[in-house]
This record gives structure tokens, sequence and C-alpha cells, in this order.
């Protein structure tokens, strides 16, 4: 049986590892950098979601031979000129805090009547230290006032997406998978990489 080929995430964030390997299916074998121990812990210095997506793909590729695929992401609120964006995993103050992140952008939005927001997502693939492509996706939709539903993880429960009137938290995973910003990204990846 010939064995699929490997696509290496440049992530150590278990979520996100788990929502790619759902929407790519059987069609890569696909392993994230807990699987190997000895790869460095690549910093986000860039200030933009290309920057720090091509930072992370293309240091990992440069440890292993293969396809290395990285992805930054998050969340932009028009009534705060685009931030949290490249911010967004530790806007409450502490990295990966979705409470804390959560509670900073509710308390942010309080007084606000412009509730446009959308998800934007990078993703770099890279081989040999250096960047082969980049692909991105957005999914456009409002902030509510308060958080609402239990599934998915980070702003999920604040974001409804465009043509739904439930948060990403509610819709569930599978909804979320076919219509999300990683999904529209990762759909350019695929089609690429076959």
């Amino acid at each position: 049986m010939q064995s699929l080929p490997r696509l290496i995430l440049a992530t150590r964030n278990a979520h996100k590892t788990a929502e790619i390997r759902a929407m790519i299916g059987d069609r890569f074998e696909v392993l994230d950098a807990t699987a190997f121990p000895d790869f460095p812990e690549i910093e986000e210095t860039g200030t933009t979601f290309l920057e720090n997506a091509r930072l992370k793909a293309e240091g990992i590729s440069r440890c292993i031979d293969g396809w290395v695929l990285s992805d930054d992401s998050g969340l932009e609120v028009d009534a705060l000129s685009g931030a949290p964006g490249v911010w967004s995993s530790s806007y409450g103050g502490e990295e990966g805090n979705h409470a804390k992140n959560n509670a900073r952008l509710l308390h942010e939005m309080a007084d606000q009547q412009d509730r446009r927001a959308r998800f934007r997502c990078t993703m770099v693939l890279a081989r040999g230290g250096v960047e082969q492509a980049h692909f991105s996706g957005i999914v456009e939709g409002k902030l509510v006032e308060s958080l609402h539903g239990t599934g998915g993880f980070g702003y999920d429960p604040l974001f409804i997406p465009e043509g739904y009137d439930q948060t990403f938290a509610e819709l569930g995973d599978s909804i979320k998978n076919s219509l999300s910003h990683r999904s529209r990204a990762l759909d350019q990846v695929v089609a690429y990489l076959l």
C-alpha cells in the first residue's frame, strides 16, 4: 500500500492541528511540531500574518525534508481599526488565554455600533527553508455582545459568519470547517499540492 504524502504543520497548537487534519481528511499524513521535539520555537516577530507564517514555515522547513505548512490567523474588527489582528492570540495580555482575549474584546466593543469583523488566515508552504507559495482565506461576519456556544476555540463564541445567525462556537465543527478562513486557505494549499 502506498503511503500518504506527509505534511508537517509548523505549530504546536492542538486546536489548529485538529482543524487542519479534519479539513484535509485522508489525503495527507498530517503531523505537527509536537511530533518533533528537536524543532526550534519560532518567534513570531512579524507585523503581518504573512510575515509570521513565513517565519514559521521557513524556520521549520530548515529542520526537515518535505513540505512544511504554517498558518497565522486572527480576528480583524472594523471598529477597532483591524485589531486584534496579528496579536489575536495575546490580545488579553497572555498568549493563548482565550478567556482573557474574549474579555478584552467584549470590553472594547461594549459601546460600538459597528460590529463588522472578519477572520483572516494566511498559510505559507515551504521546503528547504524557502517559501514555495502562500495562500489567504477570509470569512466576513459580525461580533455578538456576549459569548454564545461552547464549540471551537478562540473568538468563535463571539463571531457570527455572514449568512448565519449563530456563532462559530454554536454551529459545530463540520459547518465551521466548511466555511472558515482556515478552510478557504487550506483548499488552495491542497489544490497546489495535488
